[in-house]
């Protein structure tokens, strides 16, 4: 029972935190300018971690690097403090979960913003993090865009985006059977 609820709490922290990290990520290797609600809440969680980070890794390419080492850093904090702290692993091992936890929290990002950006399409296509929503998920659908034709006036990219995002979720998850 103790592992359960550690487990929960630390893949609940994790998780916020590196949803927040990887948001930053994003939003600057897009170049999308953020509300300034979302700016302030993500970069008031996330300063204490990426602005050390990036005196040992400077940001290259316009991208914000420390934000995605931060989370990897949490990726691998977390396998150690929920797994390896119950049942000892190899390191070798433990490098692999977090890799994998790291990964499965980018496919699982891309998917909320998707979903995110479906619901304010069909709810209130004006509201304000819309636009903002939209332009992170433009990347990721502007691809299949190209190939997929409206039907009926109706956008079927976010609907292919999530089943390619789930495929590849469950490929990356097979490489570990069990240990997912």
């Amino acid at each position: 029972m103790l592992q359960s609820i550690v487990t929960l709490i630390v893949e609940t922290v994790a998780g916020l935190l590196a949803v927040v990290l990887l948001l930053r990520f994003w939003m600057q290797a897009v170049r999308v300018r953020p509300p300034m609600s979302v700016a302030h809440f993500t970069f008031k969680l996330s300063d204490w971690l990426v602005k050390p980070l990036r005196r040992i890794v400077p940001g290259v390419g316009g991208y914000d690097w420390a934000s995605l080492l931060g989370a990897l850093l949490v990726a691998l904090l977390s396998v150690v403090v929920t797994t390896w702290l119950f049942y000892p692993l190899p390191v070798q091992l433990i490098l692999l979960l977090a890799l994998l936890r790291f990964v499965q929290w980018i496919f699982y990002g891309f998917m909320g913003m998707i979903i995110v950006e479906v619901i304010f399409s069909w709810v209130n296509p004006h509201a304000p993090l819309a636009p903002f929503i939209g332009a992170l998920t433009e990347p990721l659908l502007r691809p299949l865009r190209r190939v997929l034709p409206l039907i009926g006036n109706i956008d079927l990219s976010p609907l292919v985006a999530l089943v390619l995002l789930q495929i590849a979720l469950r490929v990356i998850s097979g490489i570990l059977p069990g240990l997912a």
